[in-house]
């Protein structure tokens, strides 16, 4: 390897990268197997108690409640790693809490409060692993060879969805066949496998060191930034903030009658979106008492924020391919397939496999044969550009969709085959979001933030099941569900169409605000 190609960053890829992503595969297999069956198990099995019209919502509600508290917990996981830990050793204690998740479910299949435990925990166990594997294979990289990290993060990315795939494909037919002790005991072995692998390479690894606290930290600037007086000013950035935790309690006033989940992450984004706002406002004052570099650093996550708000709407469509798209498959015609005289049927929540499928195939097409013709033609596809152009298409796939829905609301019978479209222009969306949107989350953040920035990333998807949760909610409205009535539409289809608009809003202002971005290069120099 030459001196020319590693002042270029394209030095080896590390030798300890191949732990990582097997570990992250077998790791993807588990959540996905779980949590591709959870509706369909909850639906047929585990709420037969309550009454059938509202067992599916109930379901829903469930899973999405689950889906916040996976991508909620990273905030505690990322934070002990930067802190105290590092992150070897939050992910491989989380990983065996994750482990442990996974055996009540196979244990608990019937019991309601042991199986919901068994969710809590492996929600609990992802807060240590997904904020960190991540920034974990960015810590192997450094100026030498950061130019590979583009294609390790493509392969992590792939491996995440061949886990996926295999899992999606599997499952469904485990729990139909073997019942739900075999069906959520296989994805809680592979758990395991993944735990042993990763802990295999412990000695290869490159460690870097939490962060000891420091006085120039993302909160001290900014709670200095807020404090700050200056003379005849008044503080207004301060009193912004002081609205957002004022609507934060009484959010959390209002769990009564929210319930605490959605009452709780409203507080959460109250008090980041005002509190965000009222530093940014006044973040100069921080000059002197911190230093540029620390009130420079601090302006950066606050833009980071901005683009990762912008994101979460994708998160609210992406996540209901495994509740509302199995709910819309139920209802749909299964085909039947022949294939070397072996004749079979998908189950609805096998149609999910398609996700990962298509994601094999798209990151490498892709990278092959479209962003090169768009370089060729003079249009560099950035990852912010790739961003926003995810998101329509997320939108687009659910324009798709709520039209498959008005076909069925009119009586005519639909075959699972027409989610096909769907699936594609979903997952060429993620594909565009979530894999840039790793890299980029990686390389903005300060080396001191960059498990918690992470961690934020994750968050993301928490505010985009709030979404969710709030959308289902409110269409028990007696109010909504009189004006759905006049457009002619049924709920679902309504959801659907209003879910698209919500992603179409959101991708119109990220390509907006994308165009003022300033990208950084937080990728380690030594």
């Amino acid at each position: 390897m030459s001196t020319r190609e590693l002042e270029q960053g394209n030095g080896p890829l590390p030798r300890q990268i191949p732990y990582i992503i097997t570990n992250e595969a077998c790791e993807r297999f588990s959540f996905y197997g779980m949590r591709n069956i959870l509706v369909p198990f909850l639906v047929s099995t585990l709420l037969l108690f309550i009454p059938s019209e509202h067992r599916t919502s109930e379901a829903k509600h469930v899973f999405h409640t689950f889906v916040i508290g996976v991508y909620f917990f990273p905030l505690l996981g990322g934070w002990l790693a930067d802190r105290f830990f590092g992150k070897y050793n939050t992910v491989f204690w989380f990983s065996l809490i994750y482990c442990a998740g996974h055996a009540c479910l196979a244990l608990f299949e019937h019991h309601l409060e042991g199986f919901y435990f068994g969710l809590f925990l492996i929600a609990f166990g992802s807060g240590g692993i997904k904020p960190l594997v991540v920034s974990f294979v960015g810590d192997q990289f450094d100026q030498t060879n950061k130019k590979k990290a583009k294609i390790v993060f493509d392969a992590f990315y792939w491996s995440i969805n061949f886990g996926s795939f295999f899992a999606s494909l599997l499952m469904p037919i485990f729990l139909r066949d073997y019942g739900a002790s075999v069906a959520f005991g296989i994805p809680g072995i592979l758990m395991f496998i993944a735990t042993l692998v990763f802990w295999m390479g412990r000695h290869k690894y490159v460690h870097v060191p939490p962060q000891a606290p420091n006085a120039d930290s993302f909160t001290r600037v900014a709670k200095t930034a807020l404090l700050a007086q200056a003379p005849g000013q008044a503080r207004p950035g301060l009193a912004v903030a002081a609205i957002g935790a004022a609507l934060a309690v009484l959010s959390l006033a209002m769990s009564f009658k929210w319930g605490f989940v959605i009452a709780a992450c409203t507080a959460i984004v109250l008090l980041l979106a005002f509190g965000g706002i009222g530093t940014a406002m006044q973040l100069e004052r921080a000059r002197g008492k911190h230093s540029d570099e620390a009130v420079d650093g601090t302006r950066a996550v606050l833009r980071i924020f901005i683009v990762f708000a912008l994101i979460t709407p994708f998160w609210s469509l992406f996540d209901q391919k495994a509740s509302t798209w199995i709910v819309q498959a139920n209802d749909m015609v299964r085909p039947t397939y022949e294939l070397l005289g072996w004749s079979f049927k998908f189950e609805p929540a096998q149609m999910q496999a398609l996700n990962p499928l298509f994601v094999m195939l798209l990151i490498p097409l892709n990278n092959i044969l479209i962003f090169p013709m768009l370089r060729k033609i003079g249009i560099e596809p950035t990852p912010l550009r790739r961003i926003g152009a995810g998101i329509m298409l997320s939108s687009m796939s659910w324009i798709v969709i709520g039209t498959i829905q008005l076909v069925m609301d009119g009586g005519t019978p639909v075959s699972m085959t027409w989610q096909v479209l769907p699936y594609v222009l979903l997952t060429a969306g993620e594909v565009l979001v979530s894999a840039t949107g790793i890299e980029f989350a990686y390389s903005q953040a300060p080396a001191s933030m960059k498990g918690a920035i992470m961690a934020l990333w994750y968050l993301g998807t928490t505010i985009g099941n709030l979404w969710v949760l709030i959308l289902n909610a409110s269409v028990k409205n007696e109010g909504v569900l009189g004006y759905i009535s006049t457009t002619g539409l049924s709920v679902m289809a309504f959801q659907m169409y209003f879910c698209a608009a919500f992603a179409a809003l959101a991708g119109t202002i990220f390509a907006v605000y994308a165009m003022r971005y300033k990208m950084m290069d937080f990728y380690r120099k030594d």
